[in-house]
Formats: C-alpha cells, sequence, structure tokens
C-alpha cells in the first residue's frame, strides 16, 4: 500500500486540533449554539405528514418555541408568542385549529393563514394602535423529500447538505409512509454524536455486524476515496458484502425495490444525505430511514429514528417494520453508547483538547462550519 495520499484524496494533511473541551461541557458555550447555529440553519422537525390538518403543533427551533399550523390547504409557522404581553399561545404539544389561533391569556385572536391579528378581544386600543403591526411573527418554513424544515433566522438562506438535495430524486420520498419510530434520549452533546457519525475509524471495534455487512468499514474508513492507496482511475465497488442488498438483519430486501433507482444507486446499497445541524437521512433500496438530533442540554440530546417505507411494502402480509429496523437500531445502539463514552472521558480535566486524524477529515470540516455559525450574526 502506498502511503502517500492522492492530491483528491479527501484525508487531512496535518492533525488540527480539535474543539476545547468547554464546547462539550459548557452551559455558555450550549446557549451561544443554540442563539447561533440552531437559530440561523434549517432545523428538521419532522415529517410533512406529522402536522394534520386543522391542527398547531409546538416545536422548537433552536432557542424559539415555534408553532406549526395546518390550515388544512397550507403550513405556516409562527413564533410561539402573543403580541400582547407574550403569552404562549400553544400550551400543549398539539392543539386543534380553525380559522384563528386565540391566545389562552387575553383572548387576542389572529388569522391561522397568515398571522394578521384580527381581535384584541376585551381591550380597547387607542387610536395610536395599529392592528397591522402586531400580526404573530412569522418563522420560515420549508420542504424537502416530505420533510419539514424551519429557521428562525431573519434572514433564512437554501437548505443545506453535504451532497446535492437533488441525491434522493429518484426515491419516492414524499410518498414514504412512517412504519417504525424509535427515540432515545443519550447522554452525549450534540456534537459527539455527529463527530461519531462522521468518521469510521470506530468501526472496527465498535461495529462488528456492520462490518460485516460492509466490508469497507472494517478498514477503519467510510469509503475507497479515504484509503492510502486510492485513485481516481480506480473503479467504483459494491459497497454491501456478496449476496446482501439492504440494511437489514439478513441483508435481503423488506419489499419491492424501488423501481425508479439507478444501476448504481442500487449496487450502492446505502445512500447519505446530511443535513447540519439537526439531520440525516439514509436512502436504501426499499426503505428509508432519518435519524433527527435535538439538543437538550450540554450533555443531553434527544435522537429521533424513523423508517419510511412504501404503501406496498407496508401492506405486505406479515410484514414487521420494527424487525426490519433491528439491524440499524444495534448499529444506532453502539453508536450512542459510544457517544456517551466520549462524553464521560471528555469531562476529564487532563482533557483540554483533541487531535484528529487524516482520516476524520469530516469531523474537521464540522467544527469549522459550528465555529462559522457562531461568529456570523443572525
Amino acid at each position: 500500500m502506498s502511503l502517500e495520499r492522492h492530491p483528491l484524496s479527501p484525508r487531512l494533511t496535518h492533525a488540527p486540533e480539535s474543539l476545547p473541551r468547554e464546547a462539550y461541557l459548557s452551559q455558555g458555550w450550549f446557549e451561544r449554539e443554540t442563539a447561533s447555529v440552531f437559530t440561523k440553519q434549517w432545523i428538521c422537525v419532522g415529517r410533512v405528514s406529522d402536522f394534520a390538518p386543522k391542527t398547531m403543533r409546538r416545536v422548537n427551533a433552536g432557542a424559539a418555541s415555534v408553532i406549526v399550523c395546518n390550515t388544512g390547504t397550507a403550513l405556516a409557522a409562527y413564533h410561539n408568542v402573543c403580541r400582547h404581553r407574550g403569552s404562549e399561545l400553544c400550551r400543549g404539544e398539539s392543539a386543534e385549529l380553525g380559522k384563528l389561533i386565540t391566545c389562552p391569556y387575553h383572548a387576542w385572536a389572529y388569522a391561522a393563514a397568515d398571522g394578521r391579528l384580527v381581535s384584541t378581544a376585551y381591550a380597547k386600543p387607542t387610536p395610536d394602535f395599529d392592528k397591522s403591526e402586531h400580526g404573530l411573527l412569522p418563522v420560515a418554513i420549508r420542504q424537502w423529500s416530505g420533510f419539514l424544515f424551519l429557521n428562525a433566522s431573519a434572514n433564512p438562506g437554501e437548505i443545506g447538505s453535504d451532497v446535492p438535495l437533488s441525491t434522493l430524486d429518484h426515491w419516492p420520498m414524499k410518498d414514504l409512509v412512517t412504519g417504525h419510530r424509535w427515540v432515545k434520549e443519550l447522554a452525549c452533546n450534540w456534537k459527539v454524536f455527529w463527530e461519531n457519525y462522521s468518521e469510521c475509524l470506530h468501526c472496527p471495534g465498535i461495529h462488528p455486524e456492520l462490518c460485516d455487512l460492509v466490508p469497507i468499514y472494517k478498514t477503519g474508513v467510510m469509503g475507497p476515496t479515504e484509503a492510502l492507496d486510492w485513485t481516481p482511475e480506480q473503479e467504483p465497488q459494491r459497497n454491501l458484502k456478496p449476496g446482501a442488498d439492504t440494511w437489514t438483519l439478513t441483508g435481503k430486501p423488506c419489499g419491492p425495490a424501488f423501481s425508479t433507482l439507478t444501476e448504481s444507486e442500487r449496487q450502492a446499497g446505502y445512500t447519505f444525505v446530511t443535513l447540519w445541524p439537526s439531520l440525516y437521512v439514509v436512502a436504501h433500496v426499499d426503505y428509508v430511514r432519518a435519524v433527527r438530533l435535538e439538543p437538550l442540554s450540554p450533555d443531553r440530546t434527544r435522537l429521533t429514528a424513523e423508517w419510511y417505507f412504501s404503501k406496498e411494502t407496508l401492506a405486505q402480509p406479515g410484514f414487521d417494520a420494527v424487525e426490519v429496523a433491528g439491524f440499524a437500531k444495534i448499529v444506532l445502539g453502539q453508536d450512542g453508547d459510544a457517544a456517551e463514552l466520549n462524553q464521560r472521558g471528555l469531562r476529564s480535566p487532563a482533557f483540554a483538547h483533541g487531535r484528529l486524524m487524516p482520516e476524520e477529515y469530516e469531523i474537521h470540516r464540522f467544527h469549522k462550519w459550528v465555529l462559522q455559525q457562531m461568529e456570523e450574526k443572525t
């Protein structure tokens, strides 16, 4: 094997420092991230189908509590705060929705469709009060591949990802149905989980089942371009072991393969799309899964994993979505344990910062991205 990195390889050419210890433990750092990274970026809050018609649902977008309103014909999102004296509008996780959103405190009422102030109830405003200036404060909303995203920034840009958003165009994303959901609270900082996701040096020691299914992971890299002997002339190889076509306990598809996939997409066995800071999606030949992350505190993160199937697959006699999810849940469980192990070690007063290895180029990119978001003004 050549010990020289090809110029087009993503491998790092140096061993940079990681983020400092306080980035994973400090309440102040966490609050700055919440007010910057999770406010300025598009945050996935679930599938569009999770927001039922004629309901409003409360979710978080960074530091902001937001209500997502499905009027039956359109979706809208507003800050969960009344313009009168700041009361929250939606007290529970969700509520029925008519044409108006009425504050439970003083009964100010707003149009659900556009947020304009309709009534101040028992209050009788003076002539200097302009209703048109006191509507609900909107939150930007976008849809992609059946997912719903919110952005609480005053100037939201486009949804960003590590690959083009068109990557999943050959999957029937909007038509897929949630077959299984798994929610777990991890005792780790949200960045620790993303760091673990972004490298495979841990795979040989942490993921025996995954390394059996994806042989290249046994070598500690995520793909061929990370290997020291890689050159652009090498022909693409099949990712999964012989006889396996997807990520299930048997390697066999759980239902009909999606007919719209290209041959290369079928041969790949999995296609990842990463959307920092809140979501990654993995598309297989027979189903799609997604993992959402929500920071709760400097050392607590809520993980929500979901598996999506075609209606045809779900309708099969004896079909069990939980069984299909079994393989990925083994891997996620191992990743969660590793992330918590890492978090416990970070608490040591002897640790100041780490050093990244050449294969951890994606972690380095992630660290630079986080710092950039924190430095830029919202």
